[in-house]
């Protein structure tokens, strides 16, 4: 059970992450001109790269997926959560990260490189925050269960 709470905490740490970014972030670096957004996206693509960010983002689907092995009995809402968990991982791979490195190559010419990245970055964040917040929603009902 604490292995399964840990995750639920990380995976709520996470989701709101991802969500303070489609409700406040994102919608605030949208407020300025292209060379503001475009070197405060650059900044804070820099900055979460770090243990506490890393812990999080990748101990919420770890955690769950060993939840899954610890939980005896049935134990679909872990397995849902671990899933959903898994996801927003593949998402931000295959998504973000590669929009997050093509903007840090871009140069100088931010209206281009901004017209290139906000758009489908917003977009799929709104998608991977839904997707991590839905893994966060099934591991509390895990525990509210008790049938992990």
């Amino acid at each position: 059970m604490v292995v399964l709470v840990a995750a639920l905490v990380a995976a709520g740490l996470i989701a709101g992450l991802f969500y303070a970014y489609a409700c406040s972030v994102m919608p605030g670096l949208a407020r300025g001109d292209d060379r503001t957004f475009v070197e405060g996206m650059r900044g804070i693509n820099v900055a979460i790269v770090n243990p506490v960010f890393l812990l999080t983002f990748l101990g919420a689907p770890l955690l769950a997926g060993v939840a899954v092995f610890l939980n005896p009995g049935p134990r679909p809402w872990v397995i849902a959560g671990f899933a959903f968990l898994a996801a927003m991982v593949v998402l931000t791979g295959v998504v973000h990260i590669p929009l997050n490195n093509a903007l840090d190559r871009a140069g100088a010419d931010y209206a281009a490189a901004r017209a290139a990245f906000e758009a489908v970055w917003v977009r799929w964040n709104v998608v991977r925050a839904l997707v991590s917040t839905a893994g966060f929603g099934c591991l509390v009902a895990a525990v509210l269960t008790g049938r992990g």
